[in-house]
């Protein structure tokens, strides 16, 4: 025991000398208080910790003791509408505890073993089972149905199972008895190593789209179920306030909400808000299909990594039972800085802006565990994932930005100018993009009308041709182009107004349906086609302003019900009327 102690101690870098105990990414518990950490180098005549708590009061000497696995997540029935820290502790049952501060050490189960489940056992006696089989279901929430499967690695036939009642997560339900006469006792919760992905049977193609309701997304910069998304912003851009409204209404069936190194006010608002957030759905609280995991910015440098594999692990467990995971991630800086205060200490050699040569692999890593599949069981799930980026001094030159751009298909920039003049959401269409309109189109054609993508395709074109003439106009004044021009610069402040921007706060446009946003394109269009005729027939663009339609257009997202639609005819009828009595 004499060679498993500390040798050094460097902020959450912890080495000992001459250990030939410990295994690569081995869970090991630090000092006397029994700090968790994780080996991360083994070298001849020495081993490197990485310590998850903070090592305040550690002094060289302390044993260091293996564990023989590695960092894993527990999972089971408990973990909805919860609430934990990076390394999966949960936070509310500390707080009952030991208050608002987290105890050095503390070495609480994630899922509570006191708590009790209502469970339907789903096999018989005889039964053969292999992984991802679903062997006992139970309501977690009334949102949320638990499906208890055999974890990774296990199958046989089943040799004792218990009928279906109240269970402790603890408790063993069923007995296998694989080919090899071993028996595996299967309770309602299983480990799985969160830096390892889940096995699935295959991969699936991204061809349905996760629906948000928000209009700039669903239409313009379009994300599938399965699909990866960057949204990088500069500080007050609107990153945190985008993913609630995501979390809110996307067509997600569960949302994994990730803080990482956040600062502490911001988390605690956003955990209250979630608490008062009401599914839109089902009319019950939010938090019944959601997983919070809290990593503030004085938490230990070292839990921010792992609470962004924490996350993941949690949310490709759900989608292994077959259900639709959104993973918000705010903010993956945060997660990055991390990773280069870990290497400094470790004395690599630093790349670009001093973050580790690895970093871009570590990135790929993260998202390539976002997917829609085929789970092991045969259902289908997926894993969206939606990591934001804060860049400092809102530059997207910066490495973290960069390489995210790199392993995303989905890029979100919020513009500083756009959030300061209060235009939600604070997405730049010229800096923005998806890569997904190709997969989805056939989707769109199918579901909403095969008109979408043609109107869509016209829209962006507009935004770009809006965008030229706005800088030719800023030299030489708006008043010397041609109508034609003004008409597309007239037409582009009634998209950006009338349709780009929205009100979190306005029941009708704070969630739009794929019609409704299909019909406020269709109007829009209609008006700029019909006033080009009235501008080539020799008319003035001022005879067209002056009746105000341009105005009423803007207006008619609010004007408009979600569930009065027909009411687009009478729209439509307006502007004809109006424009015919120009001529």
């Amino acid at each position: 025991m004499k060679d498993n102690v500390i040798y050094s101690i460097n902020g959450p870098v912890v080495t000992v000398k001459a250990a030939n105990v410990f295994s690569m990414l081995e869970m090991v518990y630090v000092g006397r208080d029994r700090l968790l950490g994780e080996v991360i180098s083994i070298s001849k005549s020495m081993t490197t910790i990485q310590v998850y708590e903070s090592t305040t009061g550690l002094i060289p000497g302390e044993p260091v003791v293996g564990t023989g696995e590695p960092i894993s997540a527990e999972l089971g029935p408990g973990l909805v509408a919860n609430i934990f820290d990076g390394i999966e502790r949960p936070l509310t049952t500390i707080a009952e505890g030991a208050g608002m501060f987290i105890p050095k050490g503390s070495d609480i189960q994630s899922i509570d073993a006191k708590a009790t489940w209502d469970v339907t056992i789903k096999v018989k006696e005889g039964d053969v089972l292999s992984s991802g089989d679903i062997y006992a279901t139970t309501m977690e929430t009334k949102s949320i149905e638990h499906r208890m499967m055999v974890p990774n690695g296990i199958q046989g036939t089943v040799q004792k199972v218990m009928p279906s009642g109240v269970y402790h997560p603890y408790d063993v339900i069923v007995t296998i008895v694989d080919a090899y006469k071993n028996i595996h006792e299967l309770t309602l919760v299983q480990r799985w190593p969160i830096k390892e992905p889940r096995p699935v049977r295959r991969r699936l193609n991204n061809a349905v789209p996760l629906i948000s309701g928000q209009r700039v997304i669903d239409t313009l910069f379009p994300i599938a179920k399965g699909g990866t998304a960057a949204v990088p912003g500069g500080f007050g851009t609107g990153k945190t306030m985008m993913q609630h409204q995501f979390a809110k209404w996307c067509d997600a069936d569960l949302i994994v909400y990730v803080g990482c190194g956040e600062r502490g006010n911001e988390m605690t608002q956003v955990l209250e808000e979630f608490k008062d957030l009401i599914d839109p759905r089902t009319n019950k609280p939010l938090m019944e299909r959601t997983v919070l995991i809290a990593n503030t910015s004085n938490m230990p440098v070292a839990a921010r990594e792992a609470s962004i594999y924490t996350g993941v692990t949690i949310a490709e467990y759900y989608r292994d039972m077959g259900y639709h995971v959104a993973l918000m991630a705010d903010s993956t800086s945060r997660w990055a800085e991390a990773l280069r205060e870990i290497s400094g200490r470790l004395e690599e050699m630093p790349a670009e802006e001093g973050f580790p040569a690895y970093l871009p692999s570590r990135i790929s890593q993260f998202y390539e565990r976002a997917g829609f599949v085929e789970s092991l069981n045969g259902s289908e799930g997926s894993v969206t994932v939606i990591g934001a980026v804060s860049p400092q001094g809102a530059d997207f030159s910066e490495p973290v930005t960069q390489n995210t751009k790199r392993f995303v298909r989905c890029f979100w920039a919020l513009d500083k100018e756009l959030a300061y003049a209060r235009h939600y959401a604070a997405i730049n269409w010229n800096l923005s993009y998806s890569e997904y309109i190709g997969d989805l189109s056939e989707w769109y054609d199918t579901n909403v009308s095969p008109s979408f993508l043609q109107y869509r395709a016209r829209i962006r074109a507009l935004l770009a041709q809006e965008t030229t003439l706005l800088e030719i106009a800023k030299l030489i004044g708006s008043d010397v182009l041609p109508d034609d021009q003004r008409l597309v610069i007239e037409i582009g402040k009634v998209i950006r107004l009338g349709f780009l921007q929205q009100n979190a706060f306005h029941k009708e446009d704070t969630y739009v349906p794929l019609e409704k946003q299909l019909l406020m394109m269709e109007a829009i269009l209609r008006l700029y086609d019909r006033a080009k005729i009235v501008i080539e027939s020799g008319r003035s663009l001022n005879v067209l302003t002056e009746t105000g339609i341009f105005d009423r257009i803007v207006k008619m997202k609010y004007d408009i019900p979600n569930d009065h639609l027909e009411l687009f005819k009478g729209v439509i009828k307006d502007i004809d009327k109006t424009i015919s009595h120009t001529h």
